[in-house]
């Protein structure tokens, strides 16, 4: 299981910088918009979407910036997938460590099988990006292609749409 101190651990260690904060815990990008972090930008932080095909053979971590609303037909034409529909809490726990209302990008580095694939809304491939350390009281701030170097490194598959 990878725990809020091992991501701050991997990130020192790694020589990524990135700046914390912690805050209330968030379960929604809706509860997330009260947030103010002085020096961010709060449109930097997506909304994640854990989802699969009707036969559970694929699964996608979905981040797409949070005024955006997900279309999981047109996104299903865009991956070349199956129907998609949203997983299981069961599922999010057994492939990503995680709970729901705690949906990370940080969570596939919990998924050793590389089941799920990360797929980022093109709006994040440049600058900052926020996402929660596998808890959600608190966000993390780190450059995108830092997150993208260390999903890949840890062999990710990552789609941008």
């Amino acid at each position: 299981m990878v725990t809020r101190s091992d991501i701050i651990s991997m990130l020192e260690e790694k020589g990524i910088p990135f700046r914390e904060f912690h805050h209330r815990a968030v379960h929604t990008i809706a509860e997330a918009e009260g947030l103010s972090i002085p020096g961010f930008d709060m449109s930097r932080v997506p909304k994640n979407l854990f989802l699969r095909d009707d036969k559970k053979r694929r699964y996608y971590l979905v981040s797409i910036a949070p005024d955006k609303t997900a279309d999981l037909k047109e996104l299903r034409r865009i991956l070349g997938s199956r129907p998609l529909s949203f997983a299981s809490e069961e599922d999010l726990i057994a492939l990503l460590s995680l709970e729901k209302g705690s949906v990370t990008p940080f969570g596939l580095l919990a998924d050793s099988a590389h089941r799920t694939i990360a797929v980022f809304d093109s709006f994040f491939s440049e600058g900052m990006i926020g996402i929660h350390p596998m808890e959600n009281t608190s966000t993390v701030f780190l450059r995108f292609s830092d997150l993208k170097a260390l999903l890949e490194e840890h062999g990710t598959e990552i789609v941008m749409i």
